[in-house]
């Protein structure tokens, strides 16, 4: 069965949003961030915006895998209660 972003019919799009969210972090200065919209756009391609929340789910996980801090305002939140814009980057 294909997952909903339409790759590799046996990996969950969840998976895929966090090894994305992990390239285009490991692509980047260390200290760069990226917008979870940058791992909904390339899973997703042109019908992406449906992964907006699966890439913040997928974030989440990463945060608390310890592989990454979500950030608002340059300042590192709690993924658990933040609201609106957030970004993401690597944990040092």
């Amino acid at each position: 069965m294909a997952d909903s972003a339409g790759d590799g019919p046996d990996i969950p799009v969840g998976r895929q949003l966090e090894a994305k969210i992990l390239e285009l972090l490991a692509s980047r200065a260390a200290t760069s961030t990226i917008c979870p919209s940058d791992a909904a756009r390339a899973v997703g391609g042109d019908d992406w915006r449906h992964l907006m929340e699966p890439a913040r789910e997928a974030a989440r996980r990463l945060v608390d895998a310890g592989q990454v801090h979500i950030t608002q305002g340059g300042s590192v939140v709690d993924p658990a209660t933040v609201k609106g814009p957030i970004r993401i980057r690597k944990a040092p």
